[in-house]
């Protein structure tokens, strides 16, 4: 038998990705831009593991048997297969693949782009392959392509039917700006009600903003932003990630039926972070949400133990909770001035009502895991019950 252990980085979009001109390949209708966030805090982790005694291929995902039919997945193991050809007799063989995330699972956190990098990344060590893996992600899920590579990644959406051309870059490694920071504010850990893909597949059906949006918006947009992070110059940087977000969830409002990700919660953290910005008179923290409530914050180290102490204020945490409820790097909060406090006119929330603040950096891209300790699989092939 042999046995591969993968992590993989989530990747968070300042520039949405979002609507497909081919639903089988899964090719964007627009370039992206993401940042890759550090495994160290936040990240999937495989095991696939190949025997000649395996009698079928199977999945584990976060500790649940799922269905190995899923046509996205039977994709990039076919792809694979066929790519291993006669290099090696372990392409014949079944595969027992289990995966788990440490966030939560089809909640706006791009959990299925860290699963299927971290997937054909592990797929790729096992079977031996080399070069590009991304367009097999990719056809596992559109945004996992990005999380192939570490720090800020384009994903350009091509123009060929066959989709060779709709490729990622990286803009800049994670090296780039060691400043860069990512608070990660987790409102409701439950599933999405619309998966994205079918909330992508609406909004290209029904919305007419969609069209506007991808002519006349976001190729410009593209450009401005992977120069604000060339240039490291945050406050484009920022006001182009809030724009682009309030604009992917517009088209999604302007669906039909509408396809409605954020709630009350999510538009008073929106709420906070202008009033904030406009209370120390500059551009110091910006948000964007994926298809779910949960919201991401970038900013730069410097400025997080003052947002933070500000977000505690506006949104408590419930007591002697503080442990659980910071997660990743350890943060230094600020007790905001009263005077401060008083500029920002938002209504200070009851306590508990952000599950939990996950702080984290940019990082790089997946990482094989030599050591046969980190193993989700025992040697029998069947999961480990991890502690």
């Amino acid at each position: 038998m042999s046995t591969v252990t993968c992590v993989a980085p989530v990747n968070i979009a300042v520039v949405k990705y979002w609507g497909k001109r081919d639903e089988t390949l899964i090719l964007p209708v627009n370039d992206s831009i993401s940042a890759t966030l550090d495994t160290e805090q936040q990240c999937a982790k495989t095991t696939v593991m190949a025997s000649p005694n395996f009698k079928e291929d199977c999945i584990w995902l976060n500790g649940q048997k799922e269905d190995i039919r899923n046509p996205r997945l039977q994709n990039c193991l076919a792809e694979f297969r066929k790519r291993a050809g006669n290099i090696s007799h372990i392409g014949q063989w079944k595969i027992h693949i289990c995966s788990e995330n440490n966030f939560p699972t089809a909640a706006g956190l791009a959990s299925s782009a860290a699963g299927y990098a971290c997937l054909v990344a592990a797929l790729a060590k096992l079977y031996n392959i080399e070069g590009d893996i991304s367009s097999i992600a990719r056809v596992g899920s559109g945004s996992a392509c990005r999380s192939v590579l570490g720090g800020f990644v384009k994903w350009c959406m091509g123009s060929l039917s066959d989709g060779t051309d709709s490729i990622i870059k990286q803009i800049v490694p994670a090296t780039h700006w060691p400043e860069m920071r990512v608070l990660i504010l987790v409102v409701d850990k439950g599933k999405k009600k619309v998966p994205s893909s079918i909330g992508m597949k609406r909004t290209m059906e029904t919305s007419d903003l969609i069209k506007h949006r991808i002519k006349h918006v976001v190729p410009d947009r593209v450009n401005k932003m992977e120069q604000a992070i060339i240039k490291k110059d945050f406050k484009t940087f920022a006001e182009h990630t809030m724009k682009d977000s309030n604009q992917m969830h517009a088209v999604c409002l302007d669906s039909y039926p509408p396809v409605i990700y954020m709630n009350e919660i999510s538009y008073a953290l929106i709420d906070l972070v202008h009033l904030y910005n406009e209370a120390v008179n500059d551009t110091k923290v910006a948000y964007t949400f994926d298809a779910g409530p949960n919201a991401t914050l970038y900013l730069l180290e410097e400025n997080v133990p003052e947002f933070v102490g500000v977000l505690d204020y506006f949104f408590p945490p419930l007591e002697n909770t503080l442990v659980e409820y910071r997660k990743g790097l350890p943060i230094e909060a600020v007790t905001p001035s009263q005077s401060l406090l008083n500029k920002i006119n938002v209504e200070q929330q009851s306590p508990g009502r952000l599950k939990y603040i996950l702080y984290t950096k940019i990082g790089d891209g997946p990482k094989i895991l030599e050591d046969s300790k980190y193993h989700l699989l025992n040697k029998e092939g069947f999961p480990i019950k991890q502690a």
